[in-house]
């Protein structure tokens, strides 16, 4: 086990050239385990179910991560208590938990530790840039007495409070990566992704890419828009990718939550361990060399980006003790037709079917096209009441 600060800082792994590979979808994949509840997806599971979540850790850890990210998503106050959510466990205790297990996990590896804020209600409710800046401040406190490695702002849909998150974050003196949950068409205010990452960097950021809302490609895409803007502005950072593990072809510019089948008809979308190893090399021929995943990612995703890019990263993860490159495992397979499959070329060009004969190849976006501002967006501690739900039950009923 290694002591804290004894290992290479994230900068120092990322400007050696180095792949870092992050983790996957902590909220997704305890929901699916029944420890996370869909709807205000936060994480009291790191208090109240620590195991669970250590568990998908190791898995991580196993399956190559780089990096343990705090389970700390919507971990701020504001969320915690928004809409009538319950908890029996403060933020304070949450976030501390977090920190504990993935530190616990990350000193059983060659991991770091990435404390992690993201959004708030109180943006989309237009409190001020103090009010909101306030929690993550309260966030950060914990992340600083824990001693975390570095620090993430991710899935912000709007730069605008992306940049005061990474300004509090910076003012830790912590590397500070930012990641918004955009794609080629900007943030929810029509920002372009290069214009967003380079107010990402004049704020402080050293780490600059995109998590969440849309495919690999379609994140690997909008990260190259990102280092093409900064580089123009004669600015310096380095890059990352945490998307999707779902095809997002028909997404508009809210991304995968405006898509009818979210979040609990996903499933047919989600992309095979070819697709993530295709999604590896093309983000590493973009210039990213922090890659890893968000929602829908499991840890066998992880693998296959970690298999991809074993030649220059110097080695194969734990978990390929139990996974035949490219199928080669099904050589010992019982029947002939199976271990006539054992080979690159068949996994490479599979057009995998879905198997429903009747579901269309695409779906219409909700595109509601609401954002901060809206009256429709002003959140509140209360729990939703019936008189508030029925003209949206209306509403969503006249698009369909």
């Amino acid at each position: 086990m290694a002591p804290v600060g004894s290992k290479r800082g994230v900068l120092e792994r990322l400007g050696s050239g180095e792949v870092v590979i992050g983790d996957g979808g902590f909220v997704f994949a305890l929901e699916k385990r029944g420890y996370v509840k869909a709807g205000p997806w936060t994480p009291e599971a790191a208090a109240e179910h620590p195991e669970a979540v250590r568990q998908l850790h190791r898995e991580f850890l196993r399956a190559g991560s780089n990096v343990m990210q705090t389970f700390t998503f919507y971990a701020s106050d504001d969320k915690l208590e928004n809409r009538g959510n319950k908890l029996t466990f403060t933020g304070q205790q949450i976030n501390e938990a977090a920190c504990d297990l993935a530190r616990e996990v990350a000193n059983e590896g060659d991991a770091l530790v990435a404390g992690g804020v993201s959004q708030t209600p109180s943006y989309l409710s237009c409190k001020s840039q103090d009010e909101v800046k306030k929690i993550f401040k309260k966030q950060i406190d914990v992340f600083i007495k824990k001693n975390v490695d570095f620090l993430i702002a991710e899935y912000f849909e709007h730069v605008e409070e992306a940049e005061w998150a990474v300004q509090v974050l910076k003012a830790t003196g912590k590397p500070v990566a930012a990641t918004l949950c955009i794609g080629p068409e900007g943030d929810m205010h029509g920002v372009t992704p290069g214009e967003c990452a380079v107010r990402l960097v004049k704020a402080g950021a050293d780490i600059v890419g995109v998590n969440c809302h849309f495919d690999p490609m379609t994140c690997v895409k909008t990260v190259a828009m990102m280092k093409a803007g900064v580089e123009k502005a004669g600015l310096k950072a380095h890059y990352m990718t945490q998307p999707l593990a779902y095809h997002t072809p028909d997404c508009s510019c809210q991304g995968f939550i405006d898509l009818p089948e979210f979040p609990f008809a996903l499933e047919p979308r989600i992309l095979t361990r070819w697709d993530m190893q295709h999604y590896a090399r093309e983000a590493y021929k973009a210039g990213i060399r922090y890659i890893g995943g968000c929602c829908g990612f499991e840890p066998y995703h992880i693998r296959a980006v970690a298999e991809e890019l074993a030649t220059e990263r110097g080695t194969l993860p734990e978990a390929s003790e139990k996974h035949g490159m490219w199928g080669s495992g099904l050589e010992m397979h019982t029947k002939p037709w199976v271990r006539a499959r054992a080979r690159r070329d068949y996994w490479e060009h599979l057009k995998p079917a879905s198997g429903r004969p009747l579901c269309p190849s695409m779906s219409t976006p909700d595109g509601w096209g609401v954002t901060r501002g809206h009256a429709e967006l002003m959140q509140q501690k209360e729990a939703t009441t019936a008189e508030q739900l029925r003209p949206l039950f209306q509403k969503s009923d006249a698009k369909h």
